[in-house]
């Protein structure tokens, strides 16, 4: 599970991994993975061109994006996952991100199914300008028909880093939010706040533990239990396990 056995310090874990240790065998169901890749404001750097660095990602991890959705069974019980992955670009949300989150959410709205959302970024994808900052307004959009018109119950889970508009915006609009031990939670990083404001950020001011008991968040869990602790909200918000019948 990437935790270290002698500290149980929470190391990063790859979206492939999170699904294997949340999702029962064989009811994985991914959606959306043919949904490519555009430049929609055709970005250009002299250091290595927008295509060639998302090509470059996508040999590395496998993935054609930094979010995989879809659908499967946490102990028996159907849901609508997905995962983000910090290693495909740092985790930065682009367009197609918010498309992939947003037809996800709209799924679980029409079947019904509790949806949850493991989040690992740095926040919006300057290589997309302010189509990147527009994810934000479209995902919760789609959240506020799932939640309030159809009353349906979301997990948010924040793992380390999570920080910048994902932090400031559908990040935190779980039912329930709950964060892994240690986790960076921010919305400007450290230095960031220090170089602008010139101001020094206390140390251990942005990690779950501290957030915790200013109620930014829910409960801190462990990812050894996760999956129980997911069971267990489920079927107290009457989500069960299906039967064979």
């Amino acid at each position: 599970m990437n935790i270290c056995e002698h500290y149980g310090y929470h190391l990063k874990m790859s979206s492939s991994y999170i699904i294997k240790l949340l999702i029962d065998p064989s009811t994985w169901n991914p959606m959306n993975e043919d949904m490519v890749f555009l430049d929609p404001i055709e970005f250009h750097s002299k250091e290595e061109p927008y295509k060639d660095r998302i090509d470059s990602y996508q040999r590395k991890t496998g993935l054609t994006e930094i979010v995989q959705t879809g659908t499967g069974k946490l102990n028996g019980i159907p849901v609508a996952i997905g995962v983000m992955d910090f290693q495909f670009m740092g985790g930065s949300m682009g367009s197609i991100v918010g498309e992939k989150i947003t037809h996800l959410i709209e799924y679980a709205t029409n079947q019904f199914l509790p949806l949850i959302l493991v989040y690992a970024s740095r926040g919006a994808r300057m290589q997309e300008g302010s189509l990147s900052l527009m994810q934000m307004a479209k995902i919760s959009s789609a959240l506020y028909d799932y939640q309030l018109n159809k009353k349906l119950f979301y997990v948010s889970i924040l793992t380390s880093p999570t920080t910048g508009e994902v932090t400031v915006s559908f990040g935190m609009l779980g039912d329930i939010i709950i964060a892994e031990p240690n986790a960076y939670i921010a919305f400007a990083g450290k230095r960031v706040i220090e170089q602008t404001l010139n101001k020094i950020v206390p140390e251990g001011s942005q990690v779950a533990e501290y957030l915790f008991h200013k109620g930014l968040f829910d409960p801190i869990v462990p990812r050894n239990p996760l999956k129980g602790v997911l069971g267990e909200l489920f079927q107290l918000h009457a989500f069960f396990p299906l039967t064979q019948n």
